[in-house]
């Protein structure tokens, strides 16, 4: 339903903008927020490269601030310098055109080959850019608003080449998940430069090419549900929060299970902690919450909400 009242709306945005219905995220990692104010509380982010749809303008003079909905299916308010504005014909190559994926979890773009160079941007985990030539260790590349630079391979790789290698496994997803312990929780955050719980949840997943919901309630609604704690696996989500009056769930927290009882999870920072009391790492304030868990890796593309950029549609517009 909220969909399809969105590409209504969309629809109403485009006979009052023209071709100003579409755009990709400009900056390494692009706030929204609840209203079109830098003093507004942060609700979500959005990664450079990111396809989005433009629902909404603020009256800001002279430039408004657009409101956008993204490919997990999250609203809000972003600085007009981070998204770049497009028609649907510039939106439409930018999808098709070849790509490179940030894969190392910080790094920067470089204005020439060099890393004496000046720099243009930085970049983090999950950042895509065009990719314009390879040349030895480094890939050319552009942004969104036609800046160019070079990026080292050890921070990219050309996406086709990427795909090939990408892992979605358990093992390879809760490494991915450890490679951030100690990064800082940040409300609304969804990068290495700092997660709430669900936005961690998110990352980790798309370094995988993985695309769920942002926040921890739908998160806990899609794949399947997994009622026995004791029949946890590793790479399965773990849910926590408190129980309604009628007993059902109010779920405000995620992590991802590690097996042997310990899961992982971003609270004050990203931590591991566990349902065991003998563990050193016992987390008796979340055991006394945990709800249930989920189950999405065996379901990628197999199950609503659980998508990849290849499936979900802003990507293939």
């Amino acid at each position: 339903m909220k969909k399809a009242i969105l590409s209504v709306f969309a629809l109403l945005v485009f006979l009052s903008l023209g071709a100003q219905e579409y755009g990709v995220v400009n900056i390494s990692v692009c706030n929204l927020r609840s209203t079109p104010d830098f003093d507004a509380e942060m609700v979500s982010q959005a990664l450079l490269g990111t396809p989005v749809h433009i629902i909404g303008n603020s009256d800001s003079k002279p430039y408004p601030w657009p409101e956008i909905d993204t490919p997990d299916d999250y609203s809000g308010w972003v600085h007009y310098a981070a998204i770049t504005r497009m028609s649907f014909d510039e939106y439409h190559a930018w999808n098709a055109a070849p790509k490179a994926v940030v894969t190392a979890l910080q790094g920067v773009v470089y204005a020439k080959s060099s890393t004496r160079s000046a720099t243009i941007s930085d970049v983090v985990a999950g950042d895509r850019l065009k990719l314009i030539k390879k040349r030895g260790a480094w890939l050319k590349v552009e942004f969104p608003d036609g800046r160019q630079g070079w990026v080292q391979r050890k921070v990219a790789m050309v996406e086709r080449e990427w795909r090939m290698k990408l892992d979605q496994s358990p093992e390879a997803v809760l490494a991915t998940a450890k490679s951030m312990l100690g990064f800082p929780y940040i409300w609304a955050g969804m990068s290495p430069k700092g997660m709430d719980c669900s936005g961690y949840v998110r990352t980790v997943l798309f370094m995988h090419d993985i695309i769920i919901p942002r926040d921890a309630g739908p998160q806990s609604k899609v794949g399947e549900t997994i009622e026995d704690r004791d029949a946890l696996q590793p790479g399965d989500l773990v849910f926590f929060g408190s129980r309604r009056d009628n007993g059902r769930p109010r779920v405000s927290h995620v992590g991802f299970y590690l097996g042997d009882g310990k899961f992982i999870h971003s609270l004050g920072y990203v931590k591991i902690g566990s349902f065991n009391p003998r563990d050193p790492e016992y987390d008796s304030y979340n055991t006394d919450r945990y709800l249930f868990g989920g189950r999405i890796l065996p379901y990628v593309d197999q199950m609503p909400d659980i998508t990849t950029t290849l499936t979900t549609p802003f990507y293939a517009e």
